[in-house]
């Protein structure tokens, strides 16, 4: 039986063949509906960079039903990730293409290469936003969907 996975999809730096951030991020969907069953896909995003990624973002969700399990499905987008020509090089860098799994519907996974939910989904807006466009009622953390998450990151912090 298949799962559903949501999948992060970003880029920051061009790519010769499919052009700017935004371009490869379509590219990029295109592939995954390619490789697998695409079920749904978010509205891109465009956002400052993080960290010392330099460039600006092109972000967005994908839904897919596929029969791989989390391990296997990590290895499946890392190399795609390669024949987009992303490279290894220092973390938080600029990034012709990066997929993260985001949630899957086997609920929690752990392992010592892999966390699903993502570990940083909760606090990551970026991810957040396309993921409630595509999926709004799943349940991230608890009863936590992703309008909960992204309500709670919009609130201002506590002084004191």
């Amino acid at each position: 039986m298949p799962h559903l996975y949501a999948i992060a999809i970003g880029s920051n730096r061009p790519h010769g063949r499919h052009g700017r951030p935004p371009q490869v991020v379509l590219a990029a969907i295109a592939e995954l509906d390619r490789c697998f069953d695409l079920f749904d896909a978010s509205p891109l995003l465009l956002n400052p960079a993080s960290g010392g990624a330099g460039r600006d973002f092109a972000n967005a969700v994908a839904l897919l039903e596929s029969p791989l399990d989390p391990p296997a499905m990590l290895a499946a987008l890392k190399a795609m990730e390669r024949e987009f020509g992303r490279r290894p090089g220092r973390r938080w860098g600029p990034r012709v293409l990066d997929l993260d799994l985001l949630l899957w519907s086997g609920g929690n996974w752990h392992s010592p290469n892999l966390t699903i939910p993502h570990a940083a989904l909760s606090k990551r807006d970026f991810m957040l936003r396309p993921l409630a466009t595509v999926a709004p009622a799943c349940r991230v953390r608890g009863h936590l969907t992703p309008r909960h998450l992204l309500h709670r990151l919009a609130r201002p912090a506590p002084r004191g």
